[in-house]
């Protein structure tokens, strides 16, 4: 039952999360924190920053981390495997369709506005955590990370991997 849990848990974000990676990490949260309970909001968060400071996609390391998590390297499979499949049979069947029409208008318009509602489902989801790491750690911790990760981002410009390396060092020794 688990590897159908995770199959369907992972097809639906694989499936709706149109715009890539960062499309498909509110869906996968909604699947993993509130559908099947399988992390808490604060798990999800670790895992996502962790992710995001390793390479490649951060959808197939999220499907690979909470697959092997629930059910070891053939839940991996299993959920890495959904996460794919529609992304692999979409552009294998439409591929002639995208090469035709990628300069029409209305594919275009269709891009700009799928991106604001991305923009705006990370943006809530930054809240969550916000809210999250409030509860957990206090608003003291939760403002000084926040305030030195944005110094270090936008005006020293340190790669975000070693942001996101610092935040959890930190996190590991003070928190």
């Amino acid at each position: 039952m688990i590897y159908w849990e995770l199959f369907l848990a992972f097809l639906l974000p694989g499936i709706l999360g149109y715009g890539g990676g960062p499309a498909t990490i509110p869906l996968v949260e909604y699947e993993v924190v509130h559908r099947y309970e399988w992390m808490t909001s604060g798990e999800f968060a670790e895992m996502i920053a962790l992710g995001n400071a390793l390479p490649g996609p951060i959808a197939t390391k999220m499907a690979g981390f909470v697959g092997f998590q629930e059910a070891g390297i053939m839940g991996a499979v299993v959920a890495l495997g959904a996460m794919v499949i529609p992304s692999l049979i979409l552009m294998i069947l439409l591929i002639s369709l995208l090469m035709k029409y990628k300069d029409s208008p209305k594919v275009k318009m269709l891009s700009s506005i799928v991106r604001p509602t991305i923009a705006v489902l990370l943006g809530v989801m930054t809240f969550r955590f916000i809210g999250d790491s409030l509860d957990e750690s206090g608003w003291i911790q939760t403002v000084l990370i926040m305030g030195v990760s944005y110094v270090l981002l936008e005006i020293r410009k340190i790669h975000p991997a070693y942001v996101i390396l610092f935040a959890l060092f930190y996190g590991a020794l003070f928190l």
